[in-house]
C-alpha cells in the first residue's frame, strides 16, 4: 500500500490545525511516523519521520532542523508562527506549526492517528475507515474478555460500531436489538442514561432499563475534549474487580481507533471528491477506472444540488458544506460508498443506473435538506449516459437544468425541460456571435423604446399561435385588426418581410432567445 504523504497529511488535519510553511521535497515527501522530541537524546535514524518540537521555541528550531536532515526527517513541527522558514529551506526539511496553545500530546494522537489511517483509506476495495471498525471489533473483545462483560462501542449518536462476540457472557434484549438494527433503541430512560455519561469522566454504572434487562458499566470516549462515542459492557453479575481500570484503559484505545477510524474516512471522502472533481471536468486520466473506484460501473447520471439562490442564507458557504453532507448521506444510504464533491456552491453526485428512480431519489434529498438546513434547495439531473466518457456531458446537461428551476419547479430532469435549455443555449450561442444575435429584431425593439409600441410582443404572440392571427388576437386580447394592423405597420417601419418563412423563423427565435419574449410576456 501506498505511504502517507505530507500532503496527505495535511489534507486529513486540515491546514487550520496544521499549517504549513515550507517543503523543499514537496508534498509527496513521505511521512511514516510522528515523533515527540527529546533533548536528552540524539535523534536517532528515521527516514520520513515527522518531529514535534516539544519544549524548543519555534524561533530557537535552527539547529533542531538541522540534526531532522541528517536523521533523515521529512519534517518538523513547531508550536508558533514564527519558525525559521529559511533553515528548514536550507536544510531540505518541511516546516510545519500548530497553535501556540496546542497541547503536544493532542497534537501527537492526531498526527500519529491522520499517518497510520493513510494506507488503510487506500485499500482498493475496501469503504471508507473500514480497517478501523475491525480494530474496533477487536477491542470489543478484548474489552469484554478483561472485565467479564458483553461490551459494544458506539458513536456520539448511539449507533453501535463494534461489538464483542465472547460467547457465554450474558447479555439482553436490548443488547440483541441494538445489535440487529446497529442502533441503540430510544427512549426517555436511554436519553437521562447518557446525559450522565457524557457528564463523567470516569467510568458510570447504570441500572437496568427494563425489569428483565441488565445494568450496565459505561465509559464516554474522549480525545482534546471532544466525544467521540462511549464503551457499554453489561454487568451480568460477574464483572471484574478492575472491570472500571479496564474499561478505562479501554476507552483511551477506542479513541485512537475512533480518530484513526474517521481520518480514513475523511481522506476517503477527500479523495473520491477530488476523483469526482476530474471525472466531472474531463481531466480523469482513465474515465472508465476513475467511474469504477467510484462504484460506477455502466450507465448513470450527474445529478447537481444547490442552494436556492433567492434565498437569504447567513453562511452560505458552511451551509454549502452541510448540504453537501446530506447528500452524500442519502446517496450512501442508496447505493453504498458513494463519493459527492461541492464545486463553486454546487454539490454533484453521480448516481448509476438503470435512472428511474433517480429524480425520485432528487425530490426525497431536496425535501430533507431544505428541513435540515431550512433553506429550499434546488436538483437538476443531467441526461443518462451509457458510461464514464459522457459523464462531462452530463454535467453539463445538470448545469443547464439548474438555471431554468425556480420555486415551482424545484426538481427537473433534463429531458423534462429540454425546449428551455435548448433554448438557453442557443442564446448563449447567439450571443458570442455577431452574424447571429445581428439583424432586424434590433430594429423592431428600438421602434418599440422609440414609440412606446408593443411590435415585439405582437410578433412573439403571432408566432407562437402558428401565423394565425386570431390566435395572436387572442393571446394579445385585442381584435384580430389590431394585431393585423400592427404586423403591417411592423413590416414597414422595421424593413422586415413576414411573407419569408426563413426571416419569420430567425425573428422568431432572436426575439425568444435573445430577447427573452414569449406570449406570456406582460
Amino acid at each position: 500500500m501506498d505511504a502517507c504523504t505530507l500532503g496527505d497529511l495535511l489534507d486529513v488535519v486540515g491546514t487550520a490545525a496544521l499549517r504549513l510553511h515550507t517543503a523543499p521535497a514537496g508534498l509527496t515527501a513521505p511521512v511514516t511516523e510522528t515523533v515527540l522530541y527529546d533533548g536528552r537524546t540524539p535523534l536517532p535514524r528515521l527516514p520520513g519521520g515527522l518531529l514535534l518540537a516539544v519544549g524548543v521555541p519555534a524561533a530557537d528550531a535552527g539547529p533542531l532542523l538541522r540534526a531532522a536532515a541528517r536523521a533523515g526527517l521529512t519534517g518538523v513541527v513547531v508550536r508558533g508562527a514564527d519558525g525559521p522558514v529559511g533553515a528548514a529551506r536550507e536544510h531540505g526539511v518541511a516546516l510545519l506549526s500548530v497553535a501556540e496553545d496546542a497541547a503536544w500530546h493532542r497534537v501527537h494522537l492526531l498526527l500519529a492517528s491522520a499517518v497510520a489511517a493513510r494506507p488503510a483509506a487506500l485499500a482498493a476495495d475496501a469503504g471508507a475507515g473500514d480497517s478501523g471498525l475491525g480494530d474496533l471489533f477487536a477491542l470489543a473483545d478484548a474489552i469484554a474478555t478483561a472485565t467479564g462483560g458483553a461490551t459494544a462501542i458506539e458513536d456520539p449518536r448511539q449507533r453501535i460500531l463494534a461489538y464483542s462476540t465472547v460467547p457465554g457472557q450474558p447479555v439482553d434484549e436490548d443488547r440483541r436489538q441494538g445489535i440487529l438494527g446497529r442502533q441503540v433503541p430510544a427512549s426517555a430512560e436511554n436519553t437521562e442514561q447518557y446525559r450522565r455519561l457524557f457528564a463523567a469522566d470516569r467510568p458510570v454504572r447504570l441500572p437496568a432499563l427494563t425489569g428483565a434487562g441488565l445494568p450496565r458499566l459505561a465509559m464516554p470516549v474522549r480525545a482534546g475534549g471532544e466525544t467521540l462515542g462511549s464503551v457499554w459492557v453489561v454487568d451480568g453479575g460477574s464483572l471484574a474487580p478492575d472491570a472500571e481500570d479496564t474499561l478505562a484503559q479501554g476507552a483511551s484505545t477506542a479513541a485512537l481507533l475512533l480518530l484513526r477510524a474517521r481520518a480514513a474516512r475523511e481522506l476517503a471522502l477527500h479523495r473520491g471528491g477530488d476523483l469526482l472533481r476530474r471525472l466531472l471536468d474531463g481531466t480523469a486520466d482513465d474515465p472508465a477506472t476513475a467511474a469504477a473506484r467510484l462504484g460506477v460501473d455502466g450507465p448513470a447520471r450527474v445529478a447537481a444540488f444547490v442552494l436556492d439562490s433567492a434565498a437569504s442564507v447567513p453562511d452560505a458557504e458552511r451551509t454549502a458544506l452541510r448540504l453537501l453532507d446530506v447528500v452524500r448521506l442519502q446517496c450512501e444510504a442508496r447505493y453504498g460508498r458513494h463519493a459527492c464533491v461541492l464545486l463553486d456552491g454546487v454539490v454533484y453526485a453521480v448516481l448509476p443506473g438503470p435512472g428511474e428512480r433517480h429524480r425520485g431519489l432528487a425530490e426525497d434529498i431536496v425535501a430533507r435538506a431544505g428541513r435540515a438546513l431550512r433553506v429550499p434547495v434546488r436538483a437538476a439531473l443531467g441526461e443518462l449516459v451509457p458510461d464514464a466518457d459522457g459523464l462531462t456531458d452530463s454535467r453539463a446537461d445538470a448545469d443547464l437544468v439548474l438555471r431554468v428551476l425556480d420555486a415551482d419547479l424545484p426538481v427537473a430532469v433534463v429531458d423534462e425541460v429540454r425546449a428551455r435549455v435548448t433554448l438557453l443555449r442557443l442564446a448563449e450561442v447567439m450571443e458570442e456571435r455577431r452574424e447571429l444575435s445581428a439583424g432586424a429584431w434590433r430594429r423592431v425593439l428600438a421602434y418599440d423604446a422609440g414609440h412606446g409600441t408593443a411590435y415585439a410582443r405582437t410578433l412573439v404572440c403571432w408566432f407562437d399561435a402558428g401565423c394565425d392571427m386570431a390566435g395572436a388576437a387572442r393571446l394579445l386580447a385585442v381584435h384580430p385588426n389590431t394585431c393585423r394592423y400592427r404586423l403591417r405597420q411592423l413590416q414597414q417601419h422595421a424593413g422586415i418581410d413576414l411573407d419569408d418563412p426563413d426571416e419569420r423563423l430567425v425573428l422568431w427565435l432572436q426575439l425568444r432567445t435573445l430577447a427573452g419574449l414569449s406570449a406570456a410576456t406582460p
